[in-house]
């Protein structure tokens, strides 16, 4: 372990002390290498477990064999479209979250949500580069839907639901 990981990893209270969380299953799709290093070590810090892969083929295997709680996919793969993913994750009867994280327009990100919407896929879209703070939330978001908590928006510490209450009354 690097001195900076063990670093990371002594500041970070463990997922069992918070109980408010649980480490999530991701499966991360980019043939992009710096965002596929972005991602995993987005949700490596925030306690989640990760699986990388460049491919079509390699997304499609790992779908078949493992059980994930989220699939981050990119659009467009040196092999293939990531709707082929989106396919084999509906065939696969896959019950998580898909975030597309994609440098696509945000017209062919709305098909995919649509062609997603259409295979029974809850899905989420993010535009390239990847910000790495709205994923944060997601995946937070996420993995206390996991736990059938309420979803609670957080951005600078400040949570959103709190702040919008004040506004409504």
């Amino acid at each position: 372990m690097s001195v900076m990981s063990s670093e990371l990893a002594s500041r970070r209270p463990d997922a069992a002390e918070e109980g408010d969380r649980r480490a999530l299953q991701l499966l991360v799709v980019d043939d992009d290498a710096s965002q596929r290093t972005l991602i995993s070590l987005a949700a490596k810090q925030a306690g989640h477990a990760v699986t990388v892969v460049a491919s079509c083929a390699e997304a499609i295997r790992e779908i078949g064999h493992k059980r994930f709680d989220c699939v981050t996919l990119d659009l467009m793969l040196e092999d293939g479209d990531g709707t082929e993913v989106l396919k084999a994750i509906a065939d696969s009867r896959f019950a998580g979250s898909v975030i597309v994280i994609s440098g696509m327009d945000a017209a062919r990100r709305i098909a995919a949500r649509l062609y997603a919407r259409s295979l029974g896929i809850d899905l989420q879209s993010l535009p390239k580069p990847v910000d790495l703070a709205a994923l944060r939330i997601f995946l937070a978001n996420l993995g206390k839907t996991a736990l059938g908590l309420p979803v609670v928006h957080t951005w600078g510490g400040v949570a959103a639901e709190s702040v919008a209450a004040k506004h409504r009354s």
